[in-house]
């Protein structure tokens, strides 16, 4: 299979798309990798099959789309620091990412999107659920838009990565350098695309705190009214993962979650995390 055709296909829900036609066992050309980025952008996540590619291939895929972040939490795959396991054991009940969310929401400048590659898949279930944050937005009434748009919110990796989230979550050797969960930052709670200037909803039920100048429970119903709109039904679409699959999400414009609905199986999946570029809001 050569990278000289590259089909750009949508898939069924509001956003994602299956690109056929490439082999990411291949070094990729600058204009090819230029149209998996502004694939990425336009439908917020994008797919690929049968892609039994090497660690060494993977981290050479993800270098051409954009430098890579090293995850703090996650233990790395053997040998590779630039690969983060997202792993759950036949014995384990608790799966990582099972609740909708935004990754590194909590840095000063947040990831740009993730690459996971299944490795090894249960039978069935294990299934990512994607939700699109720029139709949340302009699903918003014109006057709750308006207000969304001057204001901030606080995100934090203390409360699900740090000591004691970490025990309460028991997570065995999943998750690591729990000591150095000291990440806050703020966003505004409407940014704009920095590739197509789309609105966009930046607010996450796993890491969003509250609004700045707020109170955690001042904060909570509408934060609360925001997570239930976004997670609606007619913003989303879902991944059924085989061996050999990739999905590459938008983390600034998208939410995923992983279905934990497979318990006694196994799942192993590869993540490479890429760098972001500064966020802004839309005044």
């Amino acid at each position: 299979m050569s990278n000289t055709h590259l089909e750009i296909i949508p898939t069924s829900g509001a956003l994602g798309a299956e690109l056929h036609g490439i082999n990411l066992a291949q070094p990729l050309s600058r204009d090819t990798a230029q149209e998996i980025r502004g694939a990425l952008a336009e439908h917020g996540v994008i797919f690929f099959r049968d892609q039994n590619i090497t660690p060494e291939q993977h981290i050479a895929f993800a270098e051409s789309l954009a430098p890579v972040n090293i995850n703090r939490f996650f233990k790395h795959a053997d040998g590779y620091a630039q690969i983060s396991e997202v792993r759950k054991e036949p014995d384990q009940n608790k799966n990582i990412g099972g609740a909708w969310h935004t990754d590194h929401s909590y840095d000063q400048v947040p990831a740009l999107g993730s690459i996971l590659l299944a490795r090894d898949v249960p039978p069935r279930g294990g299934d990512t659920l994607f939700a699109s944050m720029w139709q949340a937005y302009d699903a918003l009434s014109p006057g709750l838009q308006k207000t969304l748009e001057g204001m901030r919110a606080v995100h934090s990796s203390r409360h699900v990565f740090g000591p004691e989230a970490r025990r309460e979550r028991n997570m065995g050797d999943r998750l690591v350098n729990a000591e150095q969960a000291t990440q806050d930052a703020a966003h505004p709670v409407v940014i704009r695309h920095p590739e197509n200037g789309r609105k966009i909803l930046y607010v996450n039920r796993t890491f969003t705190t509250h609004f700045e100048g707020w109170s955690v429970e001042d904060s909570k119903p509408l934060l609360e009214y925001l997570y239930a709109h976004g997670a609606r039904a007619e913003f989303q679409t879902r991944f059924q993962w085989k061996p050999g699959s990739i999905a590459i999400w938008d983390n600034r414009s998208t939410w995923h979650l992983a279905v934990n609905d497979y318990h006694g199986e196994r799942r192993l999946m590869h993540r490479i995390t890429l760098e972001g570029t500064p966020i802004s809001g839309v005044h």
